[in-house]
C-alpha cells in the first residue's frame, strides 16, 4: 500500500491503493508514517517526494473503515493522534525539503497532506476538496494552519467551511500549488523538482523551514533573533563556505549537505 523508492538522492513514497483513490486506512497511515521516517533518517536521501497511483493523489480518510469505527463505538480510534498528527509534524518539521506531486483528487486528509509539503506540482486535472465539514467534522492534519498561511485566513474560511472542489488552475492563482503541469507530466516535474532540491544547499533549506515555522508564531524581534541563530548555523558549513569560494572564484557551487 506504499511504495518507497530511492533515485538521484530523492526518496519517492507513493500511496498505492488505486482502487480506493488512496484513501488512508489505519494500516496505510503507520505504513506511510514508517515510510517518511525512513527517509528522514536517511543520509544518501537529501529530498522527499510524495503522490499517489492511479487517478487521485489521497481522497483521505477511509470512510469504510471510519464507518466501522462509529458502529463499534469507537469514534476516530484516536488516529487524529496517533497517526495524522505524527505524519504532518514530520513531512513539515524534516530538515529535507518535501514535494508533493499531486496527480489527481486530493480530498479531506489527502489534501491537508499536500498542505504540509513544501511544495506542490498539481496536474491540471487535480481537484482539491476540504471535506471536513460534508461529513460533520472539523478540519484536522494541521489544515487550519497551513491552509490558512498558503491563502489567508479569509480565503482558508471559505474553503474549510464550504468544501466546494478547487481546481488546478484557481488553487495556482490563490498559491495553493506551486506548479500547474498536463497530468502525463506531474510525477516527472515534481521529480526534476526535488532532484535539484536534492542538489541544494539542504543544511540552509532545513534552516528555512525553520524559520519560516517560528516565524509563523512569534513576534518579528523573536524571530529575528532566531534567524540569526540560523544564520550562525549555516555560515559554519562547508556547503557555505564551498559556495562563497565558487561565487568569488565566477564558478557554480555543489553542495554536500556539510
Amino acid at each position: 500500500m506504499i511504495r518507497y523508492d530511492v533515485t538521484d538522492a530523492v526518496a519517492t513514497i507513493t500511496l498505492d491503493r488505486p482502487e480506493a483513490m488512496n484513501s488512508l486506512t489505519a494500516e496505510v497511515k503507520a505504513a506511510l508514517l514508517d515510510a517518511l521516517r525512513r527517509a528522514a533518517a536517511d543520509p544518501e536521501v537529501r529530498a522527499v517526494l510524495l503522490t499517489g497511483s492511479g487517478r487521485a493523489f489521497c481522497a483521505g480518510q477511509d470512510l469504510r473503515e471510519h464507518a466501522d469505527n462509529l458502529e463499534a463505538g469507537r469514534g476516530l480510534a484516536d488516529t487524529v493522534r496517533a497517526h495524522y498528527n505524527p505524519i504532518v509534524e514530520l513531512i513539515t518539521t524534516m530538515p529535507k525539503p518535501v514535494v508533493a506531486a499531486v496527480n489527481g483528487v486530493a480530498a479531506g486528509a489527502g489534501a491537508s497532506l499536500a498542505f504540509a509539503c513544501d511544495l506542490r506540482v498539481a496536474s491540471d486535472k487535480t481537484k482539491f476538496a476540504m471535506a471536513f465539514t460534508g461529513v460533520g467534522l472539523a478540519p484536522d492534519s494541521g489544515a487550519s494552519w497551513t491552509l490558512a498561511r498558503l491563502v489567508g485566513l479569509g480565503r482558508a474560511t471559505e474553503l474549510l467551511l464550504l468544501g466546494e472542489p478547487l481546481g488546478a488552475a484557481r488553487a495556482l492563482e490563490l498559491g495553493v500549488v506551486t506548479r500547474v503541469v498536463p497530468a502525463e507530466d506531474v510525477l516527472k516535474t515534481a521529480h526534476e523538482l526535488a532532484v535539484r532540491l536534492a542538489a541544494g544547499p539542504t543544511r540552509a533549506y532545513a534552516a528555512t523551514k525553520r524559520a519560516l515555522a517560528y516565524a509563523a508564531t512569534h513576534s518579528l524581534p523573536e524571530t529575528l533573533a532566531v534567524e540569526a541563530d540560523l544564520q550562525d548555523e549555516c555560515v559554519a558549513t562547508l556547503d557555505h563556505l564551498d559556495a562563497t569560494r565558487a561565487f568569488l572564484a565566477k564558478e557554480l557551487p555543489t553542495f554536500g549537505g556539510r
